[in-house]
């Protein structure tokens, strides 16, 4: 018998008892030492011209191989085990409410292209209302919109949404007349459920909607219940659908207008802001009594007045003074409205610091609107100003999961759990708030704030290099190089924050100044930036960089000018 048959033989009478895994693994380092001692047939190995010479040799070579091959067994196992006491289960499969619809957008197959903004609407305004139905599960508008332009499967869709059914079609506009093709489908298999085709005059696109978001509605309830809609559950049907599609307009050109300002500003930039901006204000024109469209010229405003330098202090003081006209026209014709509901919350929390009223006001939107992920962000947003960062986390959790590709979300979730030195948690949030989006102010610096807590600033100042945001950037920077004694870095940070963004990003001064214990040019600041309403100081009561000020007495009295002193918030 050769070296190798003696060995395999020894070798499984040895570990008899072990798994099948395990032999085969013993097998296959058995092939590495025919690949180490090539005892190929017809050759003559090392170990039998070594037992000519000493034929004790051959057992102990055994014994030898037996001991490594055991050893290596004995860790192995200890491994396994190690591994397993301390695995997480994996999370059981979720099977999602059946109650739940993705609408996905609707190809544009007009002759002209450009009237993407046509299809795009029609599904996002039929999302909206189906958003509106009580018991209704709809995935969020970012989530549903980023499969536009990818031959994903149904299957890949449901899993990555967490719904049951998709809503699919297709719009052709052509002249005065427009064709909508739409199904839905089971996530699960892609089996059609429903499809109807509707050609109607444009002027009728209204009530080819509503017929859409009726038939949807009674379709997906059917299959919950098993039996078809009767009488009275048509007409409840219709008379959700019908609360739904308050704020809207009959007039077919105020629409397109609006559809055209809902296009432009799910881009999220300056100049697509102003494009919304301008096409919002279209459609007021054609009809005032559009209350949506109100909301959209606020909410664009606001952005700009956030976001825009043009114009210094004289383009923000528009901008707000513009938002503020609008709320109160969209608000006027419709109380209810969800949409105005988050803008005057924006207004009161961001600008006014009026955190009771934005409270009330956050409150009422969440009853109406509770899944849309944007009206969430608010009440996390207000609770972050009110100092309860375990609550606000939650709900940025919640909105996460409303809309889980959700740039902004991720980015809030991820800076705040940074803020509050979760820092595992943080950088793991990070990378896919870049993914997502790698122009997002904070997505990179924010990753440099977490490493700056951890007193780790040399990786905190090059994670912020990369971010899009100058203002965050220069912050984390300028904090960073100060801690590792570098103050002449650090001073040209500053100096360059201060140089480019002193209008728009006072805050930030302040923080610098907070964060290297200067007090009496980081109160300076503080009072800027509440002349200047800058919206950071909504996190002003547990901003990490500002505790070297909590022990002076102007803080207090800085709260107390804020509103945000613990007797003015109950």
């Amino acid at each position: 018998m050769d070296v190798e048959r003696q060995i395999r033989n020894a070798l499984e009478a040895r570990f008899e008892k072990f798994g099948s895994a395990d032999l085969k693994n013993i097998k296959l380092r058995m092939d590495l030492f025919r690949i180490i001692l090539p005892w190929e047939k017809g050759a003559e190995s090392p170990a039998r011209r070594t037992s000519k010479k000493s034929p004790l040799l051959v057992p102990a070579a055994i014994l030898v191989i037996l001991a490594l091959l055991a050893g290596w067994w004995w860790m192995q196992r200890k491994n396994q085990q190690s591994v397993a006491a301390h695995a997480v289960p994996a999370a059981p499969t979720n099977t999602p409410d059946q109650k739940s619809v993705a609408v996905l957008p609707f190809v544009n197959l007009s002759d002209d292209k450009g009237s993407e903004y046509f299809s795009d609407g029609v599904s996002e305004e039929l999302l909206t209302v189906l958003q509106k139905i009580p018991g209704m599960h709809v995935a969020a508008r970012t989530s549903a919109f980023s499969f536009k332009g990818k031959n994903a499967t149904a299957q890949e869709i449901g899993q990555k949404l967490g719904v049951a059914h998709l809503v699919e079609g297709s719009v052709r506009k052509a002249g005065d007349s427009v064709r909508i093709a739409a199904r839905l489908t089971r996530a699960d298999t892609g089996e059609e459920l429903w499809s109807e085709n509707f050609t109607r005059d444009l002027k009728d696109v209204f009530a080819v909607q509503t017929e859409l978001a009726e038939t949807i509605v009674a379709q997906v309830r059917d299959r919950l219940t098993g039996s078809a809609a009767d009488s009275a559950d048509k007409q409840k049907i219709q008379a959700e659908v019908q609360a739904a599609e308050k704020g809207g307009t009959k007039n077919v050109e105020a629409h397109e207008f609006y559809l055209q300002g809902r296009f432009y500003e799910n881009r999220h930039s300056e100049k697509s802001a102003r494009e919304a901006l301008a096409a919002y204000q279209h459609a007021v024109a054609l009809d005032p009594g559009f209350a949506l469209a109100w909301a959209g010229v606020a909410q664009t405003n606001l952005w700009l007045a956030a976001f825009s330098t043009e114009g210094g202090q004289k383009g923000f003081d528009a901008h707000l003074a513009s938002a503020r006209d609008a709320v109160a026209r969209a608000l006027s014709i419709e109380p209810d409205l969800p949409n105005g509901l988050l803008a005057r919350a924006t207004i009161e929390t961001n600008f006014d610091f009026n955190w009771n009223a934005a409270a009330q006001t956050v409150a009422k939107a969440l009853a109406l609107a509770p899944a849309d992920p944007n009206i969430v962000i608010a009440a996390a947003n207000l609770e972050i100003a009110r100092g309860n960062m375990d609550r606000a986390i939650e709900l940025y959790r919640k909105a996460v999961d409303l809309d889980p590709v959700n740039a902004q979300a991720r980015s809030f979730l991820a800076f705040n759990l940074a803020a509050t030195k979760r820092f595992a948690e943080a950088r793991a949030e990070f990378p896919r708030v870049v993914e997502l989006n790698p122009a997002a102010p904070w997505a990179h610096a924010g990753l440099g704030l977490s490493y700056l807590l951890e007193n780790k600033f040399e990786e905190a100042a090059t994670a912020a290099q990369a971010d899009a945001g100058e203002w965050c950037r220069l912050l984390i920077v300028s904090c960073a190089r100060w801690s590792q004694k570098r103050v002449t870095e650090s001073d040209a940070a500053l100096a360059q924050l201060t140089a480019n963004e002193s209008e728009t990003a006072a805050y930030q001064i302040a923080e610098v100044y907070g964060y290297r214990g200067d007090k009496d040019r980081a109160f300076e600041w503080l009072e800027r930036a509440r002349r200047q309403r800058d919206p950071g100081l909504a996190s002003l009561r547990k901003d990490p960089l500002l505790p070297n000020l909590h022990d002076d007495p102007r803080w207090n009295a800085f709260l107390r000018t804020m509103g945000l002193a613990d007797d003015q918030l109950k």
